[in-house]
């Protein structure tokens, strides 16, 4: 898939308003005064950087949907779902409302845009004139060489620098860049944050399902070894089958254990997401139901993927990698500033305020390093090289994003098959287990082939709760790879 598109729209040059104030003017300052407003009509008016042309990308132009088995959708149908259309259960979207208002993490990624706006403002604000009220005094000798007073009090502008070859404006630039890639963070950050609490619920709730499994399995096997115990007492059950039994009882208590420990691991990590202690009646049903998640919609363009917030913050970083290569070459050429006086003179404080005289002063200046020992063509070469690294990472995204999605693309059909087959096993492996259970009451069978028999089931239960778990994150997976809810 080829993209040429700008990256960001071009910054508005500054508009300054000439004076309307009409000052006599000595014709020994007319040079000065004609380059100072020509500077003036021309400042923020170049930009070095030009239209910014994206890389060209190769991935396929068409998503692999068919090959996986979803359902195509036309259009951009990837981007019209929220997470509340997702996520079927209530108390799950209970939880994500509070986790995309409380988690820490996004509350960095705000305080980054927050920063990232206040820099532009410092950014745009250098390029304006800062105007101030000065009061000064000087005392010199005169041209009789009689020692004078002068007073002055008026407006001041000090030190305006005036943006000719668009080093002030391509900073801008790239603020502005810098920006919108923080807020596609913040994005990129709020979708992830999301998927971690629904994967986290489904954990939990999958877990709660293997609790029960153990804890079933851990009734039915202390039942069944004490009934050996009662049987080896009476001499119709050997040592052998006694020990077998107590294997048993052993690896449902190992299996028990483990999945409290995971059910309090869920616990501590959806209280992490959420940024707040989870009251009990929060907490998800324990029934991890096929139809938990909504199916997503698929869209055929893989041009959809350009939209994900990592691949836009990608892409903004490369714009601003661009527009600091310009500010950077714009050193090259000459600092023009710009400063100015105007207001009242007078040899005494109180003619000052009582009609003194109206004066002016005009200064313009331009400076241009000749040795610098390299410094400004150093840092164009390091703004270049950061480029290149942009440029990488973006096509690194963009390339993630393909490979993500057809990834979860792939899951869509596979782990339906999978698990429609894990079920046909879970029947069979039941009916074996009862039928051989059957069989050693009546003498037909030994107990090490019963044994046997309900170890194969509880591993078969607990690989059916384990896939349904895989096929709903598959489904979050697909949801995120897509780019998820649209940008708010």
């Amino acid at each position: 898939m080829k993209r040429r598109a700008p990256f960001v729209q071009p910054v508005a040059p500054a508009k300054v308003r000439p004076s309307r104030l009409r000052l006599q003017i000595p014709a020994s300052s007319s040079l000065l005064v004609a380059l100072a407003a020509a500077a003036v009509l021309t400042a923020g008016c170049a930009s070095p950087a030009g239209p910014q042309v994206m890389p060209q990308t190769e991935i396929p132009a068409q998503l692999p949907v068919a090959a996986a088995g979803a359902a195509a959708q036309g259009g951009s149908a990837a981007n019209s779902m929220n997470w509340q259309a997702l996520v079927q259960d209530p108390k799950v979207q209970d939880l994500l409302k509070a986790a995309l208002e409380n988690n820490r993490d996004l509350r960095v990624a705000a305080s980054n845009v927050q920063l990232a706006q206040a820099q532009l403002r410092v950014t745009d604000a250098s390029r304006k004139p800062t105007v101030g009220i000065g009061l000064g005094a000087q005392r010199a000798p005169s041209s009789q060489g009689n020692e004078t007073s002068t007073l002055t009090a008026g407006v001041q502008v000090a030190s305006w620098e005036l943006d000719f070859f668009g080093r002030l404006s391509s900073l801008s630039e790239a603020a502005r860049a810098t920006l919108l890639a923080s807020d596609a963070g913040r994005r990129a950050a709020a979708l992830s944050v999301a998927a971690q609490v629904v994967s986290t619920a489904l954990a939990f709730q999958a877990d709660q399902e293997l609790l029960t499994i153990a804890e079933r399995a851990l009734a039915s096997r202390n039942a069944s070894l004490k009934l050996t115990e009662l049987r080896e007492q009476a001499g119709a059950a050997s040592a052998l089958e006694l020990q077998g039994q107590r294997a048993l009882v052993a690896q449902a208590a190992v299996a028990r254990a483990q999945v409290q420990r995971a059910l309090a691991q869920d616990r501590n990590a959806l209280a992490l997401l959420v940024g707040r202690p989870i009251a009990e009646k929060e907490w998800p049903t324990a029934t991890l139901a096929a139809d938990s998640l909504a199916d997503v919609p698929v869209g055929l363009q893989s041009a959809v993927l350009l939209s994900r917030s990592d691949v836009v913050q990608a892409e903004q970083v490369l714009a601003a990698a661009r527009a600091n290569i310009a500010a950077a070459r714009a050193a090259f050429w000459p600092s023009i500033t710009l400063t100015a006086q105007a207001g009242q003179a007078s040899s005494t404080l109180a003619g000052l305020f009582q009609g003194g005289h109206f004066a002016y002063t005009v200064a313009a200046n331009a400076a241009l390093a000749i040795f610098d020992s390299g410094r400004r063509q150093a840092n164009v070469d390091g703004a270049t090289a950061a480029q290149q690294v942009a440029l990488a990472q973006y096509e690194r995204a963009v390339q993630s994003a393909f490979r993500d999605t057809a990834d979860a693309l792939a899951g869509v059909a596979t782990w339906q098959d999978q698990l429609a087959a894990q079920l046909d096993q879970r029947a069979a492996v039941r009916e074996t287990a009862r039928l051989t259970d059957l069989k050693a009451r009546q003498g037909a069978a030994s107990e090490l082939e019963r044994l046997d028999a309900e170890r194969n089931l509880l591993a078969v239960e607990q690989a059916v709760v384990q896939l349904r778990l895989a096929q709903l994150n598959n489904r979050v997976a697909l949801f995120k790879a897509l780019g998820g809810p649209p940008a708010p």
